[in-house]
């Protein structure tokens, strides 16, 4: 448990570095009056979102401190996820710190200092992944990209002025910044470890909402008001903390302990801007994990954790403002009257630019079987590329099942903002963002150049499959209103938004099905095509590995628990016809003959081969028949008296 004396004196500890640049000898007068940190680690953040950590004794680092902003330190492909950037024969990639944005203190409280009776702290420096003097790290293709947003808007708004007459801002040399506010939710499950969920109970406490924003107690209760202490103490500004939909009651022991916890919570924090935003869920990350194992509690992040009951989703909400150089700040987003227009001619163009190209960000939404995995329909998941912006200008949209959904304020203009439903907390931000304001600046170039009104752009962000558009695809539809999943079947669903991506293979060959759309990634470099190779070739290579190492491996234990329960002469004719349907399941999924291979030897087969399209068909026709033998074994149990 966190020691209750170290926690009374947090305040007393130093949390955070603020982004403002200070001087060497400013750094080391601060680090030298808390002498309880005693280590530096430079995080850089590879293509597969993982952060590096390494411990660098204090008193060396405050003695090269000049060398390590130069040149960093080194490490080698082997340690990152780079695949055919860093190879064997050029491996070499250097950590060079970010001195621009903030540097966190991470504490270890089961390490307590002797002499300062303080936690021991490492600080942790934000740093990018440089290789050949190219950086190719994830930072560093958002700090690019929103360099590339900043350069490219001016410019336009410069050459289409039209677009700032409804703020009366009469030149873009009134604007004296582009500002991008991010934000993002963190949702996730807690449990007792080595607790095993009973997803009957979970399901229906899930229906029942008997668990939704309801009163948290016990370890769970300190731990979530502790973790959201820890977020004001960073600087991060806690919003909120509460529990979601998924879990059920913990059991009071009678030591008085709680015992078989298994709860989904969410915490939301202040947003702030874009490249800091995906510093700082990296950091609450740690926080949240770290804070609620101190209470002996275990955390898992995973997109879908449990077969059939509500998985973790992290909704990003993004804007662009506009800093004058009089101080106001001007919502790039929203209109100028807010009860007459949805959003202003920018704001449409990047939500259709958004939604037009989204084929080439989900591969940086959902990067794993997990992640598909929550993505499906009856769970609030958006699986349709469509948007609803409201059912008229004076009624805010309240629609959970589509992609995006426009959030506004009457009351706040600087609140207008899109709330992108599809990432869960597994998504690596830094590429999501990165992706999400490369296809936005492509919309927002086709409105302005074509010099449309916020009024033509929401009549054709409106359109109906069949109808022409100036930018967006005719074939399809982008608005809805209403219950994507209630209104429409799954084959009007794929006619109106297109077919969702079933497989980690199916969502990364977007880059090659797309290759217009894709284009809009490399424009300026922010992704290259070295990058996109890469990050292709990492994913695929995870999911054949979980794929081959662990879901098969998790399926073939099932399957030999999977055993025959009743005896012959207590059977009744259906346990007979049931057993003999599950054995031939059993048969057909893992049992190999001279004359015929299972369908795991197939897919195990095909991962080998590299015949990954092969692999797709085969891994659906897996999870179509495991939820079939997980049917029919829950029938079949249910019908017997006692199970043997």
């Amino acid at each position: 448990m966190l020691k209750e004396e170290v926690f009374s004196k947090i305040d007393r500890l130093l949390f955070y570095i603020p982004a403002a640049t200070l001087s060497c000898e400013e750094i080391r007068n601060m680090l030298k009056q808390h002498p309880e940190i005693k280590f530096v680690s430079l995080v850089g953040i590879d293509l597969g979102g993982n952060d590096t950590d390494e411990k660098i004794p204090i008193g060396f680092f405050l003695k090269n401190m000049e060398e390590f902003f130069k040149h960093g330190v080194q490490t080698d492909g082997s340690s990152v996820i780079l695949p055919e950037i860093a190879t064997l024969d050029n491996a070499r990639v250097d950590l060079i710190p970010d001195r621009h944005i903030h540097w966190f203190v991470d504490y270890n409280f089961d390490h307590i200092d002797p002499i300062t009776g303080f936690p021991v702290g490492t600080l942790r420096i934000p740093s990018f992944l440089v290789h050949n003097d190219i950086q190719v790290d994830s930072r560093s293709i958002l700090k690019r990209a929103l360099q590339r947003f900043k350069k490219e808007l001016l410019s336009l708004i410069a050459r289409y002025p039209y677009v700032l007459e409804e703020w009366g801002i009469s030149s873009v040399e009134e604007i004296d910044d582009i500002i991008f506010t991010t934000a993002t939710e963190l949702e996730f499950w807690v449990k007792t470890p080595d607790d095993k969920a009973d997803v009957e109970q979970l399901s229906t406490s899930q229906v029942l909402k008997e668990q939704y924003w309801k009163r948290t107690i016990g370890p769970v209760r300190t731990a979530l008001e502790r973790s959201l202490l820890f977020l004001d103490a960073y600087g991060l500004e806690a919003e909120m903390g509460h529990k979601e939909v998924g879990g059920v009651k913990a059991k009071l022991k009678g030591n008085g302990d709680f015992d078989h916890i298994m709860e989904q919570l969410e915490v939301d924090w202040k947003y702030t801007e874009a490249l800091q935003a995906a510093d700082n869920e990296l950091l609450v990350r740690n926080i949240v994990r770290d804070t609620f194992m101190l209470h002996g509690l275990e955390v898992t992040f995973m997109a879908k954790p449990i077969e059939g009951i509500a998985g973790n989703g992290e909704h990003t909400h993004i804007s662009v403002a506009a800093k004058l150089k009089n101080g106001k700040i001007i919502n790039l987003f929203s209109p100028s009257d807010i009860k007459k227009d949805f959003i202003s001619p920018i704001g449409w163009g990047a939500l259709m630019g958004l939604l037009k190209n989204y084929e080439v960000i989900n591969p940086f939404v959902a990067s794993t079987n997990d992640a598909l995995n929550r993505l499906k329909p009856g769970f609030e998941a958006p699986v349709c590329i469509v948007a609803s912006v409201g059912k008229a200008v004076d009624i805010p949209s309240r629609n959970r099942t589509v992609l995006v959904g426009l959030i506004r304020d009457f009351d706040n203009p600087l609140a207008t903002r899109f709330e992108v439903r599809s990432p869960n907390p597994t998504s690596n931000t830094y590429l999501l963002l990165a992706a999400i304001y490369q296809a936005m600046l492509d919309g927002i170039e086709a409105a302005l150049v074509n010099q449309k009104t916020s009024a033509e752009l929401e009549k054709d962000f409106s359109k109906k499959p069949g109808e022409s558009s100036f930018y967006l695809e005719k074939h399809r539809a982008y608005r809805s209103e209403l219950d994507v999943f209630e209104h429409y079947t799954e084959k009007e669903r794929n006619a109106l938004f297109g077919v969702p991506p079933a497989t980690v293979w199916e969502n990364v060959t977007a880059f090659d099905q797309y290759p217009h759309k894709t284009k809009i990634l490399l424009k300026d470099d922010v992704f290259t095509e070295k990058i996109i190779h890469s990050y292709k070739a990492a994913t695929l290579d995870v999911w054949a590995t979980e794929l081959s190492a662990r879901l098969i491996p998790d399926n073939m234990d099932f399957i030999r628990n999977c055993k025959k329960l009743h005896e012959n002469e207590n059977a009744v004719d259906l346990d007979v016809v049931q057993w003999e349907k599950i054995n031939l399941l059993r048969n057909y999924l893992m049992k190999d003959r001279l004359n015929q291979k299972s369908l795991f030897t197939r897919i195990k087969e095909a991962i080998d081969n590299k015949d990954y399209a092969t692999v797709s068909m085969l891994q659906l026709e897996m999870n179509n028949k495991m939820e079939e033998l997980r049917e029919l074994y829950a029938i079949y149990r249910r019908n017997l008296f006692a199970a043997l």
